[in-house]
């Protein structure tokens, strides 16, 4: 006999398999039709969960930022690091979250995404403004404590280290992965730090 799944599980499937899918085979290609043949469902059951294809989109983006926040949650309640150290641990947990969804850097690029979907969207833009606040603390933190110079603006340093994340997600994705986003990014932060220790 099989076991009726609850609708936020049915939800949290389809969200699964439109974040698989986008990956597979771009954003702008996932359609009601491939989602309900992903998870089982006909495409009037997708629509009982979803009532419409944006709210898909928008519940993926909802769970893409309950993850970023739980990575960044978890790095500012430990205690004892230092300023740096916390700034390496919201951009490695950044480009660790690209490396477990992929779909990411191709979202953020889709059409779904800049042109039909303005929530959307703003769900993004939010989520890169929260991203911004938090390393620009973090900067703050660094040049009231002597580990960064003073003469830099904390705005324009966390700028920078977002476009590190952003550059090095659409190049890991047009190499079609061959290399490890992580490693990578640990690299180049530490590269761009050289520059702004005091």
């Amino acid at each position: 006999m099989r076991v009726r799944k609850s609708a936020d599980e049915r939800k949290a499937e389809v969200i699964t398999a439109a974040l698989r899918l986008a990956d597979e085979i771009g954003p702008d290609r996932v359609t009601t039709d491939t989602l309900a043949s992903a998870v089982g469902l006909t495409q009037p059951g997708i629509f009982r969960h979803f009532p419409k294809k944006q709210d898909i989109w928008e519940s993926v983006a909802e769970y893409i930022g309950e993850q970023m926040k739980k990575r960044w949650t978890s790095t500012e309640r430990r205690r004892g690091d230092s300023p740096e150290e916390r700034l390496r641990r919201l951009v490695l947990g950044q480009l660790r979250l690209i490396q477990t969804f992929p779909a990411i850097p191709s979202l953020l690029f889709s059409r779904e995404l800049l042109v039909e979907n303005v929530r959307l969207r703003n769900a993004f833009a939010n989520l890169l403004t929260q991203f911004h606040q938090r390393l620009t603390n973090s900067v703050v933190e660094a040049q009231s404590t002597g580990y960064f110079r003073s003469d830099v603006e904390p705005g324009d340093v966390a700028y920078l280290l977002i476009g590190l994340v952003q550059g090095l997600a659409v190049r890991w994705s047009v190499n079609e992965r061959r290399f490890s986003i992580v490693k990578e990014g640990e690299r180049l932060f530490d590269l761009q730090l050289k520059g702004l220790r005091s």
